[in-house]
């Protein structure tokens, strides 16, 4: 078999099988491949593939699809990398509840100033964390979480035990110290989260959000944090990149991170062990994971 792919890490690949021969994205590309790994936002390239050479699967390694999903063919399977970044965005969620409650962004200006400010910090423990998308990123932050102490509140599409649904929103919120969004974008998630939804949450409660930046409403976090109503920390945001004179840089309570919450030291590996389950799947006629339908 054979896979088309931007030039990766060698350990992307060490743990394939020999029979499968990889082509870079180096002109001319092959007529017909059975995988397809995307370059990630790359829509042209990706546009151009897809119409000069026949793919069978298109194997993104971000779990978020909404960036290729109008590109793909019908007809042609498309799977999404969710659990390769469960880990690093897992830490960064707890990295940014535990900056914004023991105010680092304050202390690094204080040390910038030279200046002594003591002040009292608030506690991790005891709140409860609403993770709006409980997939395998939500438990990831979910298993973390726990033994902070935190009470933790997964929403979900679909109800079952000990999960909630989105119907359930107006009275979680009010309770929530924290919401973490990590939702994909599709049509019924994009501005979710909007001025009426920010001013359903505790005044002074956190946002971040680890998922795709259109799900918030920009002006309407802008409003809430200019207002002191919430504090944020985004890793994601609309529009991205982020422009160098908009508002959102120097809007006060707000912890800001380029998109990087997934891009860790241990990619290679974790993308490797995936890529590997998900080609051997293919060669024994099993199903394939993460294939995406509904936007999902």
């Amino acid at each position: 078999m054979r896979i088309l792919s931007p030039r990766l890490r060698e350990e992307v690949f060490a743990l394939l099988p020999e029979e499968v021969e990889v082509d870079y994205l180096d002109e001319p590309w092959p007529k017909a491949v059975d995988f397809f790994l995307p370059p990630f936002g790359q829509e042209e390239v990706v546009r151009q593939v897809l119409a000069q050479v026949e793919v069978k699967v298109v194997q993104t390694l971000s779990a978020g699809v909404d960036w290729i999903l109008p590109l793909v063919p019908e007809g042609v399977v498309l799977c999404d990398g969710s659990g390769i970044h469960d880990a690093p965005v897992a830490e960064w969620v707890v990295m940014g509840l535990l900056a914004l409650l023991k105010d680092l962004p304050g202390f690094l200006e204080a040390q910038g100033e030279g200046r002594w400010a003591p002040k009292r910090l608030s506690d991790l423990e005891g709140k409860a964390v609403l993770l709006l998308g409980y997939g395998s990123i939500g438990k990831a932050v979910e298993a973390r979480l726990r033994p902070f102490g935190v009470e933790v509140l997964p929403v979900a599409r679909h109800a079952r035990p000990g999960v909630y649904t989105p119907q359930d929103l107006p009275h979680l919120l009010p309770r929530a110290e924290a919401v973490v969004v990590l939702l994909p974008l599709t049509p019924e998630t994009r501005g979710l989260v909007d001025r009426e939804f920010l001013a359903r949450m505790k005044p002074g409660a956190l946002l971040l959000n680890a998922g795709r930046g259109a799900v918030v409403d920009t002006e309407a976090l802008l409003e809430a944090l200019k207002e002191g109503r919430v504090r944020a920390a985004l890793d994601v945001t609309d529009p991205e990149p982020l422009p160098q004179d908009h508002p959102l840089w120097r809007a006060p309570g707000l912890l800001l991170t380029p998109h990087v919450a997934g891009l860790s030291e241990g990619f290679a590996r974790r993308a490797a062990r995936f890529l590997a389950e998900q080609v051997l799947r293919y060669l024994r006629g099993e199903p394939l994971l993460n294939v995406v339908r509904e936007g999902y």
